[in-house]
């Protein structure tokens, strides 16, 4: 009796053994998939975001038809596929001001051509999932060199033939202190939301819309993301 107790408690230590060991690729991965994806993110509207009521009240039925947003993932995944280090660009344009929640929107997407197909793809997955009703429908995904430079609140962000942006910090940080003149929200979920001001930005591609530039005016977000 006491040889078959330790046999069957022997067979019982090696069924634990192996289910533990099978179930940790399995947990490993599923922290992988899970993995909160952080990092920059930048826009402009050819509208401004933050001025008095008169102004915007003029140029809501007018202007602020497109955007031209920015993304630089630091760290994290999607479904698994590392995003760190890949950098994007989206070119939205719509029928009406995109402030307006039933202005028909589509979307360009450019992801750097460092970046693998698979983290391209995981891109676009991520963005619809995160920003879909902002973006709107996404009619393309192109790749071409995306730079992203962030240094305090200056951001540089550039893809040639493409589009661009120089945005900087209000100095006075004037949308704190009157959020009230602050009327729109970014088109993407963004953590310590700023006001930025437009050194100059623009679309240049054509293919999605007509070409636009907007300089000289308090037309930008700026922010963190954690998705």
């Amino acid at each position: 009796m006491k040889s078959k107790s330790l046999i069957s408690g022997f067979a019982l230590a090696i069924a634990a053994a192996v289910c533990s060991g099978s179930s940790a690729p399995a947990a490993k991965s599923a922290d992988k998939a899970a993995s909160k994806v952080v990092g920059d993110y930048v826009e402009v509207r050819t509208a401004s975001v933050f001025a008095g009521a008169c102004h915007y009240n003029g140029e809501l039925v007018t202007v602020g038809h497109e955007a031209i947003a920015a993304w630089n993932f630091t760290s994290g995944a999607w479904h698994g596929v590392d995003l760190t280090g890949v950098r994007a660009m989206a070119a939205v344009s719509s029928d009406a001001n995109l402030g307006l929640e039933q202005a028909a929107r589509k979307t360009e997407l450019v992801v750097d051509s460092a970046a693998t197909a698979e983290q391209a793809a995981a891109v676009a997955s991520l963005l619809k999932q995160k920003c879909g009703a902002q973006l709107g429908t996404i009619v393309s995904t192109r790749r071409a060199p995306v730079s992203f430079r962030q240094n305090g609140g200056q951001y540089l962000v550039k893809s040639d033939g493409y589009g661009s942006m120089s945005v900087k910090a209000m100095p006075d940080a004037g949308c704190c202190k009157q959020p009230n003149l602050v009327w729109y929200s970014p088109l993407c979920p963004v953590t310590g939301r700023k006001v930025g001001f437009t050194q100059s930005a623009g679309y240049t591609a054509g293919t999605l819309a007509d070409p636009w530039q907007r300089e000289g005016d308090n037309s930008a977000f700026y922010g963190s993301i954690t998705f």
